[in-house]
């Protein structure tokens, strides 16, 4: 839903209802398309799919992004104007294998992964906005992990707190 800036009323649909079963993330392309991610829900239904909308609605594919190791949970652009996707896949599962996946926004196939290997713990990750050094951090289960976006490199544990489960990161100025 699209609300106005001073919240003087309820607000207004942008896209049809239950357009994708469990959304979990979504952001605007510089071109104006949204991505919406969805998942799997606590109830094992939904379609893991990435689907992208044109400026004035519609869609455009319908499903953008078919990969079957793909379990979103968060979505954002990258400067590159990729889309980038946080990943637990099985959604919940213990052993669960965790990452970030990189798309081309124009046809929706794989540019690479971002793996933690062995910098970091890298469990149930969550939000995943880039900082003003161009860095990608993870919100993650204990900790927040930190990619050099140029490389693909993971950088470790930035900030270690127990029973952090930060669904969300946003940098102040």
């Amino acid at each position: 839903m699209a609300f106005p800036v001073e919240l003087s009323w309820v607000g207004e649909r942008v896209l049809p209802p239950a357009i994708v079963p469990f959304p979990r993330g979504f952001a605007f392309g510089h071109d104006g398309r949204l991505f919406l991610a969805s998942g799997i829900g606590p109830d094992g239904e939904g379609d893991d799919a990435i689907v992208a909308f044109g400026a004035d609605g519609g869609t455009w594919p319908l499903r953008l992004v078919v990969d079957s190791e793909l379990s979103p949970l968060d979505l954002a652009i990258a400067p590159n104007r990729n889309i980038i996707v946080s990943s637990e896949r099985p959604f919940g599962a213990a052993n669960a294998l965790t990452g970030v996946r990189q798309y081309d926004p124009t046809d929706g196939h794989l540019v690479r992964v971002f793996s933690a290997g062995t910098s970091a713990e890298f469990r149930k990750p969550r939000g995943l906005p880039f900082g003003p050094d161009g860095i990608i951090y993870c919100g993650a289960r204990d900790e927040v992990v930190a990619f050099d976006f140029e490389s693909g490199r993971c950088l470790g544990s930035t900030v270690r707190f127990p029973r952090l489960y930060g669904q969300a990161l946003i940098f102040f100025p």
